[in-house]
């Protein structure tokens, strides 16, 4: 079933996960988008602020965007946004598992496209123990439902 801006109400909450993340992931998005110590060497890594081997941030980003497509995969035209603000308030790190909510908080038809509107929505990612990792809040452009 499809959801539309019709479907969507401030307060509603979409989740997925859990999604593991692997050493071996984090070693290989970094070696071609962010080849940092940190997040490509282990050993290097101890000697690290972090005091091992983290994940890139945009590794964490994509991550989280997999498992938004999971939590709202009936929206209509897709996951399309329109940019918002990220935040990364710690590492994730090999081994733990990352699950996502995501919650509508406004909902705002268009004035000059009477076919869409914009959903603010704030997605959070945390690991196992609750700990937020990722949150990013952007502004999805969403279908209104078609007239018959």
């Amino acid at each position: 079933m499809a959801l539309y801006l019709e479907d969507l109400s401030p307060g509603q909450r979409f989740t997925a996960g859990p999604l593991t993340v692997t050493a071996e992931e984090i070693v290989a998005f970094a070696r071609q988008y962010d080849p940092q110590p940190f997040h490509l060497d282990p050993e290097a890594a101890k000697a690290h602020l972090f005091g091992g081997l983290v994940a890139s941030g945009w590794h964490t980003a994509a991550l989280t965007m997999r498992l938004v497509t999971q939590a709202l995969e009936g929206l209509a035209w897709g996951v399309v946004g329109g940019g918002g603000d990220l935040q990364w308030p710690r590492p994730v790190r090999p081994g733990e598992s990352l699950h996502l909510e995501v919650e509508v908080l406004e909902v705002t038809p268009s004035r000059s496209r009477p076919d869409r509107g914009t959903v603010l929505v704030r997605n959070t990612t945390r690991v196992g123990s609750g700990e937020p990792v990722f949150v990013f809040t952007p502004r999805l452009v969403v279908p209104r439902r078609p007239q018959e």
